[in-house]
């Protein structure tokens, strides 16, 4: 086969009939097996350990940022308009420093437009302590009430007891705790326990990134964050899901063939729903990036900014993760099996015996099939047939006694057709005479 003929722009497929050959971005989108995952799986190896240790090296030596729910505090809130203009959240920062003798922990502009507030968070104040900052604030800034006058009642404040976030934490680690074993059963059920094994192996990827990634940019961890990474496990497992059903799809009855090998028939799976990941990862990004953008940019809810952060990173790494971890994991766990290592050594075997029959391999015996449910449905057929065939032992002629076949004419005895003689009797035709 010369290379000519495998670049042209129509083949010719067993059956005679003629088959249009596709461009490499339009069989990524038909699933035809655009890009080898299997076979590069130890380089998504590498880098996925290289990302996972960077993440656990800054969640131990720099740590999480966790919001005033998690450890206590006060949390101050007033308008960002008052009656010299605009207050700015650092100006009020340095005020609350003076009043108090110690930093706040975050100030931050939230909302927008008339509903826009300065939004002060410090460590528990007496009650002392909070008339003295109010005082402040309202001395420094005149925030506008409701009314549109200055009014200290617009300064609100609010204290947070730090046991509150234990409880919060504490139920989030059962919740996680009861999805990981539960998610465990139903897909070592209803698919088989390697599947269960490489789905885990992936949510442990997406938990850590996730978590890495809060760590190093130093994002704020609040009870919006929890809700978040628990939904984003969901979406993960959602997408492993379908990925491991169409590699139990291409791979029934595998051991019985010896077209392609587990591995084969896992990276086509993996092609088959590579762009299904890809738009319904892009999909689930729209809202998501509309609760970012308008609901935390324009809006200024914190609560949505939170919740839409650990979403945005969660659905882009859970992803990437059922595409280049749970396959491959699975794949390496499956070869574990020697009747998987067997049937993958039949495999290679019957194309070594067509390469030297042929000179050089034909493409049809070199390569597994490339999703054509028509093909690949007719080659089950035939190797089904060849296997049946196989199985059945050749008949013999029974033998008599005498050793002679049963077929054997014995000697003396008549063939069975007429000789045109008599034996003393009518041989059947009218003589032309009556019995009387």
């Amino acid at each position: 086969m010369t290379e000519s003929s495998t670049t042209e722009d129509e083949a010719k497929p067993a059956g005679g009939a003629r088959r249009k050959r596709h461009g490499k971005m339009a069989q990524i989108y038909l699933g035809t097996g655009g890009f080898e995952f299997i076979e590069t799986r130890k380089y998504w190896y590498i880098i996925g350990a290289a990302v996972m240790l960077a993440c656990i090296v800054t969640i131990v030596f720099r740590g999480f940022t966790p919001g005033i729910e998690f450890v206590g505090g006060t949390q101050m809130q007033m308008p960002a308009a008052g009656a010299a203009g605009e207050i700015d959240p650092d100006e009020a920062g340095d005020v609350v420093s003076e009043a108090i003798d110690a930093e706040p922990s975050s100030t931050q502009l939230v909302g927008s437009g008339d509903a826009a507030s300065v939004q002060i968070r410090m460590d528990t104040l007496t009650v002392a302590e909070t008339d003295r900052v109010k005082s402040a604030l309202f001395e420094e800034f005149q925030p506008l009430g409701v009314d549109g006058s200055p009014s200290e009642a617009a300064i609100s404040d609010s204290a947070i007891s730090a046991s509150w976030g234990g409880e919060i934490t504490q139920k989030a680690v059962i919740a996680l705790v009861v999805f990981l074993v539960l998610v465990s059963v139903f897909i070592a059920l209803y698919f088989e326990k390697w599947m269960a094994v490489a789905a885990l192996a992936a949510l442990v990827v997406d938990l850590t990134v996730t978590a890495g990634v809060y760590s190093m940019i130093g994002f704020e961890v609040t009870p919006a964050t929890v809700i978040g990474l628990l939904t984003i496990l969901g979406y993960s497992l959602y997408d492993t899901v379908v990925v491991f059903d169409k590699v139990k799809e291409n791979t029934r009855g595998l051991l019985n063939l010896s077209r392609q090998t587990y591995g084969e028939a896992a990276n086509l799976a993996n092609n088959q729903t590579l762009m299904r990941s890809i738009n319904t990862s892009l999909t689930s990004l729209l809202p998501v990036l509309g609760l970012l953008l308008i609901g935390a940019g324009l809006l200024g809810a914190g609560t949505l900014k939170d919740l839409a952060l650990v979403q945005a990173i969660g659905i882009t790494v859970g992803t990437a993760s059922s595409i280049y971890i749970a396959v491959p994991v699975l794949v390496d766990l499956k070869m574990r099996d020697q009747e998987y290592r067997d049937q993958a050594a039949r495999v290679h075997s019957r194309r070594g015996l067509a390469r030297r029959g042929a000179g050089t391999a034909s493409k049809e015996d070199e390569a597994p099939d490339t999703g054509d449910d028509e093909v690949l449905s007719s080659e089950v057929r035939k190797e089904k047939a060849y296997a049946a065939a196989a199985s059945v032992p050749a008949r013999t002629p029974k033998r008599s006694k005498s050793g002679a076949s049963p077929s054997a004419k014995p000697a003396g005895k008549s063939s069975g057709t007429p000789t045109g003689k008599s034996s003393g009797k009518s041989s059947g035709r009218p003589s032309g005479k009556r019995g009387r």
